[in-house]
């Protein structure tokens, strides 16, 4: 079943039994370190089916950020940091997307076309907006806020995954950074990833933040003056458990490293 294209009833795009769209983990954590994570999950509200897909396409990189789940979690517990997810898949609305960007609801991902994004009214685009991405970004807003109010100081760190090969081209990085204004904490990050021996660290690679292309670090990092970065890990190193857990306690340890460094510049109080 599809959702009507004319959108009428916005506020019946996800019925009360399904899952809200905004995960949160350890909302008591005392990390300066806020986790968020776009591309968490992929369910898809049942008003929209499957949106014209195989069950295999939505296992795909188009439909969520695999393996990000399991560490995002396991990264949560281990820094006692808030973690902020959404669960819904990117293929309904791309939550890092500005919303009036073509990518928000993309009638094409790589080179799949997705049936139940083709021919969206006004309405029908509003209805996954308001019942999705703006209850995730106006929780991440208000955490900012609380944190502010609270004398907590927050760096916000934006947990992501990308493919091993893209368009035929083998990717060579087991992890990169992501960023655009923020001088002060991308550096530090980028020198303590390299240090370690055995990793191939991408410096806005293979993306970089661009307030055309992205949302959540540019209106609620940069925006706010808040130190901030994305981070993209293969997902070939994170696809099974194993993998999560060791990349999270990998981590765990590097931004310990890094919150001791930030507080010896004072660029965190304490």
């Amino acid at each position: 079943m599809t959702l009507d294209r004319d959108g009428d009833d916005k506020a019946l795009l996800l019925d009360k039994e399904e899952v809200p769209p905004v995960l949160e983990n350890n909302t008591a954590g005392r990390s300066p370190f806020l986790l968020t994570s776009d591309h968490y999950g992929r369910t898809i509200p049942r008003r929209l089916g499957d949106l014209g897909l195989p069950a295999g396409e939505l296992e795909r990189h188009i439909a969520w950020d695999i393996g990000i789940a399991g560490v995002a979690d396991a990264l949560s517990k281990d820094l006692d940091a808030h973690l902020i997810a959404q669960r819904y898949s990117r293929l309904v609305i791309d939550c890092n997307r500005p919303p009036d960007a073509a990518s928000s609801i993309p009638r094409i991902s790589e080179a799949t076309l997705i049936p139940g994004n083709e021919g969206l009214t006004r309405e029908a685009a509003d209805a996954r907006r308001l019942a999705i991405f703006d209850p995730y970004h106006d929780r991440i807003a208000e955490v900012i806020e609380q944190r502010r109010r609270e004398n907590i100081p927050t760096v916000l760190v934006a947990l992501h995954s990308f493919t091993p090969a893209y368009a035929g081209i083998t990717r060579p990085w087991h992890i990169g950074t992501l960023y655009h204004r923020d001088t002060r904490l991308p550096p530090r990050l980028l020198r303590l990833l390299r240090s370690e021996s055995d990793l191939v660290v991408g410096d806005n690679e293979p993306y970089a933040v661009s307030e055309e292309t992205d949302y959540t670090i540019p209106v609620h990092g940069e925006a706010r003056g808040l130190m901030s970065s994305g981070l993209e890990i293969r997902q070939d190193l994170i696809a099974a458990p194993a993998g999560q857990i060791e990349w999270a306690d990998r981590l765990a340890r590097i931004f310990g490293e890094l919150e001791a460094m930030l507080r010896a510049e004072r660029l965190l109080p304490g």
